[in-house]
């Protein structure tokens, strides 16, 4: 009986096509969805079937003489209910069940009405991660500022589109000129004002976003402060010390190989200890 249904559904729907294509339905892996069922006004329905169409076509649900039926070996087995209005819910969502459904429905006077529905489910956009990279300051760039480079990356989701945000500001407060690899780089020019100021890179698809927020001023090179000691500090006292040490070195094997036999070994090592040490001496 059911079969013999089923073939007349489909049969009606060959012989008198009225169908209307619907909205595509965005959702996210993890989420419910819910297919609507609509029909024109006055359509009293007495039959309903929902079917996926692609990327396989299956049988997922039936109304007939007022019962329900959602147990067809589908892949949506388990995860897809009719409901007495007669859209169907189908979740948790797996990133593999994107595609396209229909729903056939035929009223009390024999007509039919078909509505084909497109579903688009998405990964959910995961945190993104922001680097500052520091660009090399050129002779024309003005004293007390810092060019510097924001990438922001997530990984590889579809249609996923990045965006920049300055923080304390109206809108987006970044200018387009300022934006590379489509919108994954940011390029700001930094002042003494800017210290304090924060950048978030926004990454968003169709149905969710996420943000990282960063402030770049952190990551300049800045002028160390009054009592501590510069890179440029450091080397100045290395340098000398280790260019001391090196010819010390030189001195002793130098005095060494001119000693011949155990004997003249020893004295000529003590002879050179001493030497040495006088030398040490007189540079202090």
């Amino acid at each position: 009986m059911a079969k013999c249904f089923l073939w007349n559904l489909l049969l009606w729907e060959v012989l008198f096509p009225i169908a209307v294509i619907g909205a595509q339905v965005l959702s996210k892996v993890g989420d419910s969805v819910l297919l609507v069922a609509e029909h024109p006004p006055g359509f009293q329905v007495r039959e309903v079937i929902w079917r996926s169409l692609w990327p396989s076509e299956e049988l997922l649900a039936m109304y007939f003489r007022s019962s329900l039926e959602t147990l067809y070996h589908s892949r949506f087995l388990g995860r897809a209910q009719l409901h007495s209005n007669l859209s169907l819910e189908l979740g948790p969502l797996q990133s593999t069940d994107s595609g396209n459904f229909s729903v056939l429905m035929v009223d009390t006077g024999g007509r039919t009405w078909t509505q084909t529905l497109q579903l688009k489910v998405y990964d959910a956009v995961p945190r993104p991660t922001v680097q500052v990279f520091i660009a090399v300051a050129g002779d024309d760039q003005p004293l007390k500022t810092c060019q510097v480079f924001l990438s922001c990356w997530a990984p590889n989701i579809s249609d996923i589109t990045y965006s920049w945000r300055r923080e304390g500001t109206v809108g987006f407060g970044v200018e387009s000129h300022s934006l590379f690899t489509d919108g994954q780089v940011l390029s700001v020019s930094l002042g003494l004002g800017d210290k304090d100021v924060a950048y978030s890179c926004i990454v968003s698809n169709p149905v969710s976003w996420d943000l990282a927020t960063v402030t770049p001023w952190e990551s300049c090179h800045h002028e160390a402060a009054p009592g501590n000691a510069t890179y440029k500090d450091v080397l100045l006292v290395v340098v000398p010390i280790s260019l001391l040490l090196f010819l010390v070195g030189l001195f002793f094997a130098w005095h060494c190989g001119l000693c011949s036999g155990k004997k003249k070994m020893d004295a000529c090592t003590d002879q050179v200890a001493a030497e040495t040490e006088n030398s040490l001496v007189n540079v202090s």
